[in-house]
């Protein structure tokens, strides 16, 4: 998946300018597909330039005029040829995953606090991410379409991190037993 992709589906549930695509990534599809501001305000010119998306400016009192963006025809028509095209399973490429199998190599209690690290990191994720669950969607069996999507993917998130947690705590637990 290209960026592109990813901006397209924001767009599509809500126009809005580059700052505020890029506030969204922030706090939503980003925890999925993240960007940078830059990269961001770098894809939308090429898309408006490729017809992918259009714009309108609003003038701003003292400022530049705001470009608000919304997905275009032919925005429309490769937005359903990429939904059309399959997609690759996701591959493990972990960095942590290298260490732990290399951790007889070097200091295992290193090892040990960055998988703790890394457990932190994904708890806290985990957290928000059953924050936002709590607050979008209270009520899932009555969701259908764009939100009934978006609830899903959450959900795959959740599992997501809940999944890493446990394996950070298995770890954990089988290295400090083999330290003994």
């Amino acid at each position: 998946m290209a960026l592109e992709h990813a901006i397209l589906v924001s767009l599509t549930e809500r126009a809005g300018s580059g700052y505020e695509l890029a506030r969204r990534f922030d706090r939503s599809i980003g925890y999925f597909w993240p960007a940078t501001h830059q990269q961001i305000y770098r894809v939308l010119r090429r898309m408006d330039e490729a017809g992918w998306v259009k714009h309108t400016a609003i003038a701003q009192d003292g400022r530049p005029d705001k470009k608000v963006y919304r997905v275009a025809p032919a925005g429309r028509a490769e937005l359903s040829r990429w939904l059309a095209e399959p997609e690759d399973p996701a591959v493990l490429r972990d960095g942590l995953g290298v260490k732990l199998r290399g951790a007889s190599l070097g200091d295992v209690d290193v090892v040990l606090a960055e998988v703790g690290r890394h457990r932190a990191e994904h708890a806290t994720r985990l957290e928000v991410y059953r924050g936002i669950q709590e607050r979008d969607f209270p009520k899932p069996t009555t969701l259908h379409g764009r939100d009934l999507h978006q609830y899903l993917v959450l959900r795959g998130g959740i599992r997501a991190e809940e999944s890493f947690v446990a394996w950070c705590d298995e770890v954990t637990a089988a290295l400090r037993k083999d330290s003994q």
